[in-house]
């Protein structure tokens, strides 16, 4: 995958660079064109980081399918009887798709994890997460 990047992904990312970086000496700085220009290029070492980093992804079309869910959520949080009702319920939708992400069973990982959260000290929460209790259950 990195070889392709490098190789398909690399002299297109040089070429728009070099558009871009003609077109901020030819646009007005403060105009919105400008500014997107200024934009892209002050982050242009991030952008084009993916194409050295296989684990990288040019989108976060991943991310945003699997959040999807909580964003459709937010109007049912209206109704869930109070602030926070609706903040636990935003919770929930968070970890259960992180569990969705990491293929992890979340009724699998709330019975495991339920009974261990009294007992873990606080700056060992995140080793509870889904994501880390993936590659080790506490079961």
């Amino acid at each position: 995958m990195q070889a392709l990047r490098q190789q398909e992904a690399v002299p297109i990312l040089n070429d728009w660079k070099q558009w871009l970086e003609k077109q901020r000496g030819q646009v007005v700085q403060k105009s919105s064109i400008g500014k997107a220009v200024n934009y892209t290029l002050n982050l242009w070492s991030r952008l084009a980081h993916y194409t050295e980093q296989e684990t990288y992804h040019i989108d976060n079309n991943p991310i945003e399918n699997t959040i999807r869910p909580l964003a459709i959520g937010r109007k049912n949080y209206l109704f869930a009887g109070s602030h926070d009702a609706a903040q636990r319920a935003a919770m929930f939708y968070s970890f259960f798709a992180t569990c969705k992400f990491h293929d992890v069973n979340p009724y699998n990982w709330l019975k495991d994890v339920l009974p261990w959260i009294s007992e873990t000290k606080l700056i060992e929460l995140h080793k509870l997460t889904p994501h880390n209790w993936a590659d080790n259950p506490k079961h």
